[in-house]
């Protein structure tokens, strides 16, 4: 994952959990009073992206076969499903005041009784997390958890987290566990399998690097503390303490330690290499080596120089066994891992090998010699032992055209966990800043062959969410994502073949459409150089870069007018800006603060609202100027989230707040010039808008809030007098205070943002009478087709498909068919859904545009593979009607 993850987790989890705001104004007269919550039964998945995020540690259990977890910088753990060959998420049931615990900076699972499994959790050492960290512990793989408080914070999203692993338990005796803290805290020990913790006083060293002492907010210069603990297992019996334990620390003179005596005494391990830091410490207990890897720098972003070693246990030998000499590294040595099957078969990988690509080396005779997973023949041209699939998650291509000797999709960068699974040599699997990657044929590489990497990912959702959309016609759900930018899901259930590039912003903050023409869509966010607003004209399917006014540094916020005709961007390093048409050129708005929120109204397309430190602006000539709401009610920070009502005018609601200051849900009916704060609300973050349940005259309501005392995600059918609870404590995802949105278009459908949990959707029990089932088609009359293809290159190509209806009745489902005359294959379609036999397609509406009046049209676009000749088809047929092709 790329360095800006970490301001957008600091960003969204400061503006939203830590700002401060004045004592509370006085309020309104409650618009309502009820306060009873009932509940509802709902089904949660995640909507399918696969992955995002930075996977910086895979533990596989040694004694089990197929038992593995996985960690993540902010979105939770994963245990691995065989069956299914995805993950299962084990810590969605955190809260909202422990939102810190979903970041995991350590995971264990014992060896001993494989049902046991513990994680040391907390995602800052500083001042943005406000709780300690805490080991959670399980008896049943992670489906349930119990908690031992520490007296420390623990920093899943701080530098070094790649290193380790800092929690381990004893092999021989289960009940005994060691952490590495950070921050100066020092050795901990559990002798109660987890439930208590004492630091190991004995322990002499409790590290001393620091990324970046000169920063005063923390986060870079907090002692990255103790980084491993490895136990020697052959130096204990069964039900017996182990005596030899070496301890990993962050000192680069000092960086190894080990105790002989079951942890009572310790000494720095003697004649070790010094100036680096040991990021892994792997012991083969078969032939008594302890191997080493080494960086200058903590990682998982820096590091310029690595070395490995081996250490001899039986004779105290320190042997350099490094592939490349330090001298000819541009990277540090992570990822370290032993084939437990052959244990002289060791890997590790160049995690800070950020271009052309990450490199991976793998010796089988103990490090004596080494080979590459790629090597260059003549440069810039390379030779790879690896072919890569990612078919299955097309969008890790990032849609790049690189030059050699970069390639697409890459092997990976911060590719710190790396391990191959101690029951079969064959398969290995990484994580790398936006998925784990993994093979099954890892031993092809010893025999001269190739072996094939692909994601195995599936089912590990680690994207940070920063905004949602569902508009009311085309694609059910746009979404604002960190670092990857964000998708167009055509269908929640699939992985989209590519976040959105033209421009591709590393991040993005915040996106709208045109209320009544949905095919407008804007979007901004983060981009190192280059425009940082985007326009679409079908959608969100394809887009072109706006124009920057001058000072742009940031996303900020952006809206759309109703009718697409004009926008109001309030950008970071600037003034809020209007322009007509699509940003060729800005003007300055007048009346409204830089940073304000800006949003549009949903009816009126020259009315835009905005808000600022405890202000409600609104404008009435499209964002040119705004003037300030009389109303002083509404909190005071900058901590809030609004959104007006689609399909009426002036009708605007204001969720926010902090704890030591105003804080709820406020209701607008006159475009904010007044505000009624809602009674029974009293902690509300975002706020959304859905389809109304059967007989309802007004939208649902939903909101990540605290009501009757709890806090979770609500709904309201009857304009918030009454709210029902939809999630439960198994579903708490942390922290979800970034977007939220129902479905126009099936009652009771939610879109919830998380911060390192992806796009949490739920669908409820009570159907409301709103439906959401696939008409069957019935595909009759009259049609003409355009095929055309807007993009092309070797090997792959992007089509268009437009399907008119020229007949005189409606269609209430469509499905069309086609036939490739030269082997094309479809990669991934979107709008529609479609299967492929051979050269046969077929393309079938999907829920939302099964409807296509007489004289209107419908598309819908796909990626698709070809070789030697591209021809289009010639004939499709509606059903078995032949449509005519323009």
């Amino acid at each position: 994952m790329r360095r800006t993850r970490i301001l957008t987790a600091v960003l969204a989890l400061a503006a939203g959990l830590l700002a401060g705001t004045p004592p509370a104004l006085a309020a309104h007269s409650p618009e309502e009073t009820a306060t009873a919550v009932a509940a509802d039964t709902y089904t949660w998945k995640n909507t399918r992206i696969d992955g995002g995020g930075f996977v910086p540690g895979i533990v596989f259990n040694r004694s089990e076969r197929n038992l593995a977890y996985a960690r993540t910088d902010i979105g939770g753990a994963y245990r691995w499903v065989q069956s299914t060959k995805s993950w299962t998420p084990l810590l969605d049931s955190v809260g909202w005041n422990d939102w810190g615990h979903t970041g995991v900076v350590s995971l264990a699972s014992d060896s001993v009784d494989p049902d046991k499994v513990y994680a040391a959790v907390g995602t800052y050492t500083n001042s943005w997390d406000p709780t300690d960290g805490a080991v959670l512990r399980s008896a049943d793989r992670g489906a349930s958890w119990q908690k031992a408080d520490l007296p420390f914070k623990l920093g899943g999203n701080m530098p070094g987290r790649g290193m380790g692993e800092r929690l381990a338990i004893d092999p021989n005796k289960n009940s005994v566990l060691y952490l590495g803290a950070p921050s100066g805290k020092g050795l901990w020990r559990s002798t109660d399998s987890g439930a208590s913790w004492s630091q190991v006083t004995a322990f002499p060293n409790v590290g001393n690097y620091v990324q970046d002492p000169t920063d005063t907010s923390g986060y870079a210069s907090d002692n990255q503390g103790i980084a491993w603990v490895t136990f020697d297992e052959s130096t204990g019996t069964a039900g017996s303490a182990t005596q030899t334990i070496y301890v990993g620390v962050a000192d680069k003179d000092n960086a190894v330690y080990r105790s002989t005596d079951g942890g009572a005494t310790w000494s720095r391990l003697a004649g070790q290499p010094t100036g680096h830091l040991a990021h892994k410490g792997v012991l083969d207990a078969t032939n008594g080596y302890l191997y080493l890897a080494y960086s200058d720098k903590g990682g998982p972003y820096d590091g310029g120089k690595g070395q490995l070693w081996r250490y001899a246990t039986r004779t105290g030998t320190w042997t350099d066994i490094s592939p490349v000499a330090e001298a000819d590294t541009y990277y540090g040595f992570s990822g370290l891992t032993v084939d437990r099957q052959h244990p002289g078969t060791v890997m590790a990988t160049g995690y800070s090998s950020w271009w052309p690509d990450t490199q991976i080396f793998r010796s089988t005779d103990s490090g004596g010699s080494w080979t590459k997973a790629w090597d260059y023949t003549s440069y810039p041209n390379r030779s790879n032992r690896y072919t890569m699939d990612v078919s299955s998650v097309p969008w890790l291509t990032f849609g790049a055209n690189p030059s050699p000797p970069e390639q697409t999709p890459k092997l990976g960068w911060m590719t710190e966990g790396l391990e191959i699974d101690p029951f079969d040599s064959a398969r290995m699997m990484y994580g790398t800043g936006a998925t784990v990657y993994g093979t099954e044929n890892l031993t092809n590489w010893d025999s001269g062959g190739q072996f094939t990497v692909k994601p195995m990912v599936q089912g590990l959702e680690e994207t940070a969410v920063n905004d949602l959309a569902s508009p009311p016609s085309g694609a059910p759900l746009l979404s604002a994502l960190g670092d990857i930018g964000g998708f167009r899901h055509t269908d929640l259930t699939k992985v989209p073949s590519m976040m959105y590039t033209s421009p591709n912003l590393t991040s993005s903050t915040s996106l709208d459409y045109a209320e009544t023409s949905p095919n407008t869509v804007v979007r901004v966010g983060s981009l190192d150089s280059g425009p940082h607003i985007g326009f679409s004209t079908d959608n969100g399917a394809n887009w072109f870069a706006g124009s920057d006014p001058s000072g742009v540094t940031g996303g900020g916020t952006v809206a759309a007018a109703s009718d697409g005709s004009r926008f109001v961007w309030s950008p970071a390093g600037t003034g809020v800006q209007y322009t007509t048409g699509f940003g060729t050129s800005w003007s300055a708005s007048s009346g409204i603060p830089s940073g304000a929120v800006v949003e549009s109204d949903r009816v009126d397309p020259k009315t835009f609202y905005g808000f600022k430190s405890g202000k409600f602006y609104v404008s009435s000539d499209g964002g040119a100027t705004f003037t300030a709401s009389a109303d002083g009610n509404l909190p005071g920070g900058d901590s809030v989230r609004f959104k007006a009502l689609p399909g009426s005018k002036g009708d605007v609601w204001l969720a926010g707040g902090a704890s030591d200051g105003a804080y709820g849900l406020w209701h607008s009916t006159d475009s904010g010039a007044s505000f009624s704060k809602l009674s029974n609300v009293e902690q509300a973050d975002t706020i959304g808008f859905g389809k109304a349940a059967t007989g309802a005259s007004y939208q649902t309501l939903y909101t990540s809030a605290k009501i009757g005392g709890v806090r979770g995600i609500f709904r309201s059918t009857d304009k918030g007098v009454s709210w029902t609870r939809i999630n439960d404590d198994a579903h708490q995802w942390g922290w979800t205070g970034a977007a939220i949105t129902g479905d126009p278009r099936i009652y009771g459908r939610v879109y919830v943002a998380t911060n390192g949990r992806g796009i949490v959707y739920g669908d409820s029990s009570d159907t409301g009478g709103g439906g959401g089932t696939d008409p069957t088609p019935t595909p009759t009359g009259a049609c003409t087709v355009t095929y055309r293809i807007t993009n092309q290159w070797s090997g792959g190509f992007q089509a268009e498909v437009q399907l008119a209806n020229t007949g005189s009745s409606g269609w209430s489902g469509w499905s069309l068919g086609w036939s490739f005359a030269d082997g094309q294959k479809i990669i991934q379609l979107w709008n529609a859904d479609h299967s492929q036999s051979g050269a046969a397609v077929t393309a079938r509406n999907v829920t939302w545009n099964a409807n296509v009046a007489a004289g209107s049209s419908v598309s819908f676009g796909f990626t698709g593979s070809w070789t030697g000749t591209n021809t289009k088809p010639t004939a499709f047929k509606l059903g078995e009607q032949s449509c005519a092709v323009s």
